[in-house]
């Protein structure tokens, strides 16, 4: 039997996520997921990928605020609702064009001193709508904020073990599932069988959340960034890509090393997910 056995959610596009044990639901995924961005003076969105620093921003949210954390920082809370008079903004997600708005000057001046480069906080603007791509979800219109392309990233935790496995053999370290940065991870399925999913339903009779299934997920270098202290390992640098480059490779997206599936939200908007839930699959050959 599957079961739904964590739940994350990352505030701050690439900053430190937040366990939960519930979360609310929508067409959007988990509330409050990517719902801030950082950008540069040109627009474009910053990542762990460029600015592995950003693992170390801490999040966590309160009835009314997002509350911010980093060393050697002021403690930042941030309204949960845009400002009224909130300024719009341009920017892009990869090339994807979006309008966001500006979290103000002050928000502004505090990431830019701790990432030493002109850095601005901005929020996903409602009256926008990022729309997933349909090569991929076909007759599904799937809506997401600022994630990287689709509303929800489902991980495995057999697949976590079997990975762990093949480092440990050529003597690198194991690896947590927080380096993959998913929303929800799943237990009691065999390594990778989440590759065969098509959808997933979780949640009581009446209230059932039905996810399908429908990009794999190809790995960027974040995984072999520690996102307590946003630094890689000198020792094995390229891991855990290497690893995976050597039974991982997908040719649905171009080759890439794929660990974890992009999920989009087909029914239950409005519902809750817990921890413990168990999770009913439909696979696709």
């Amino acid at each position: 039997m599957a079961t739904l056995s964590t739940l994350h959610v990352y505030p701050i596009k690439s900053c430190a996520g937040i366990n939960l044990s519930e979360a609310g639901i929508s067409e959007l995924g988990l509330a409050m997921d990517r719902r801030w961005m950082l950008i540069d003076r040109d627009g474009r969105f910053l990542t762990q990928r460029e600015h592995p620093l950003m693992a170390t921003v801490k999040t966590a949210l309160s009835e009314d605020a997002l509350i911010v954390r980093a060393p050697d920082m002021p403690e930042l809370r941030l309204p949960l609702e845009p400002a009224p008079l909130a300024v719009t903004l341009s920017a892009s997600i990869w090339d994807y064009p979006v309008q966001p708005l500006d979290c103000g000057e002050q928000v502004h001046d505090w990431f830019s001193s701790y990432f030493g480069t002109d850095t601005r906080l901005v929020q996903f603007n409602p009256a926008d709508q990022r729309i997933c791509s349909q090569k991929w979800t076909g007759d599904t219109v799937a809506t997401t904020q600022f994630s990287d392309g689709f509303p929800l990233l489902v991980a495995n935790e057999a697949s976590l073990e079997d990975l762990n496995q093949r480092l440990k053999k050529k003597g690198a370290p194991a690896i947590p599932m927080n380096r993959f940065r998913p929303n929800l991870v799943l237990s009691g399925l065999d390594a990778y069988e989440e590759d065969y999913i098509d959808t997933l339903t979780l949640g009581e009779p009446g209230n059932e959340i039905v996810l399908r299934m429908v990009k794999p997920c190809a790995r960027c270098p974040v995984p072999g960034i520690d996102q307590e202290t946003g630094q890689g390992s000198s020792q094995w640098p390229n891991e855990p890509l290497d690893t995976l480059a050597t039974y991982r490779a997908n040719d649905r997206v171009d080759g890439g090393l794929t660990f974890g599936q992009n999920a989009v939200v087909i029914r239950g908007h409005g519902n809750v997910l817990r921890v413990g839930q168990e999770a009913h699959i439909e696979l696709n050959f």
